[in-house]
């Protein structure tokens, strides 16, 4: 009986410990412009989008939502394999957009001109002072090059990338290495 219910008591800790590691896994969706997410270690390119699009999205898709449907204050432009978002308010340059490849988003893209309309850390990040605030923000980078011209922060196990200079931060998703 003593032999049964040592089974069963590890079997329900392998089975805790794999609920554990599947929740981590499976991140919960980020949609940059509505969720407020603010754990760094819980963000993931597979779970973010950008107004419903998301990496491995068709082609056919992403024109249909970025470009065919009307987005409140975003100007969409369509130049070769990326779709850009432009802030109407001031058209200066892309804000976020998509690349596509083979058919297939495989790539989002934010910077600083799209911090008002974000949600979440990425707001924190893209409003940041400096490459230090951006670590204190998402933890220390995998890898990077950071010298006076400013930084890039490689977080691939993440499938993201920060690339810091001065006022101009654009944050890069693509899938996790």
């Amino acid at each position: 009986m003593r032999e049964n219910s040592a089974v069963w008591t590890l079997a329900l800790v392998l089975m805790a410990t794999l609920a554990v590691f599947v929740s981590l896994v499976h991140a919960e969706p980020y949609e940059l412009s509505k969720n407020d997410v603010m754990e760094p270690k819980g963000i993931s390119s597979d779970s973010i989008s950008l107004f419903g699009i998301k990496l491995g999205d068709s082609e056919a898709k992403a024109i249909e939502v970025l470009v065919n449907e009307k987005i409140s204050g975003i100007k969409a432009e369509q130049e070769a394999t990326f779709i850009f978002l432009l802030d109407q308010r001031k058209p200066t340059g892309p804000m976020a957009g998509v690349r596509i490849q083979d058919g297939k988003v495989d790539l989002i893209f934010i910077n600083n001109r799209f911090a008002h309309k974000t949600r979440g850390i990425f707001r924190n990040v893209l409003n940041s002072e400096s490459p230090e605030d951006i670590r204190k923000l998402l933890g220390k980078e995998e890898y990077g090059d950071e010298n006076v011209m400013g930084a890039v922060m490689a977080y691939d196990k993440q499938g993201f990338q920060v690339n810091y200079l001065g006022k101009d931060i654009n944050i890069e998703f693509a899938q996790p290495h």
